[in-house]
């Protein structure tokens, strides 16, 4: 099996991570946005096309306004500081999630950094921020029937390909791997439409301790399997 064309990843483990050397929690966000630096680079290196990181969930919103207001903190240093990579490797960067709710000064950073890599296709770098795949599923049925109502679309005509226009992937394939660290197995609301055949992998390290030769084991195993699809 070849290399996996999209690989999305639930970077879980940042708090245990710190919590387990008694550090601050924001201790292991930083270094989790590391890893994410380090993701993109080995995606690039094994030619993976599309690379979808979830980063900030909508129950998130939850968290401590100190912990929400510093995890948006890393996210700017984050875009400052990659820009020269972004286009040093012709890296696009797309931020999928609930945009309205993210505070317009950090909201216009990430339009002009999506806007300064928009013609780059080396690599395509989704951020999931302020995501939820139910509340994704339920704003694609909303645009939907809205579409159905005025007459632009058959109803008659909607089948899986079109529901998945009016996702925020509509631009991107499915994924064909999952990555979940610190080793617990469940989905968390992250990709449910999109993730309906792709193959998983769980590694026990947390997020933090992630490097390249994580995702080449991750890889590796991946390329072992038979995927079916339901055959």
């Amino acid at each position: 099996m070849s290399t996996p064309r999209h690989i999305a990843i639930i970077m879980d483990g940042n708090g245990r991570w710190a919590k387990k050397r008694g550090l601050p929690k924001i201790v292991g966000h930083k270094q989790g946005v590391e890893s994410v630096k380090r993701a993109v680079s080995s995606c690039i290196k094994f030619g993976v096309k599309y690379l979808t990181v979830y980063a900030f969930s909508t129950e998130n919103w939850q968290r401590p306004r100190p912990e929400v207001r510093a995890l948006f903190g890393l996210l700017e240093n984050f875009l400052k500081s990659q820009m020269r990579i972004f286009h040093k490797n012709n890296v696009r960067l797309r931020v999928i999630g609930e945009r309205d709710r993210i505070e317009p000064g950090v909201r216009k950073k990430i339009e002009q950094a999506e806007k300064d890599t928009a013609h780059y296709d080396k690599l395509i770098l989704n951020i999931a921020l302020s995501y939820g795949s139910r509340q994704e599923i339920v704003n694609a049925a909303r645009a939907l029937s809205q579409d159905a109502k005025d007459g632009t679309i058959d109803p008659s005509g909607i089948d899986e390909k079109l529901f998945a226009q009016y996702l925020y992937t509509k631009d991107s394939p499915d994924p064909d791997l999952l990555i979940r660290t610190s080793g617990e197995m469940r989905l968390s609301n992250f990709l449910l439409w999109q993730l309906s055949y792709a193959e998983i992998y769980v590694t026990q390290k947390f997020w933090p301790d992630f490097r390249e030769g994580d995702l080449k084991a991750a890889i590796d195993e991946y390329q072992k399997r038979e995927r079916r699809f339901g055959r």
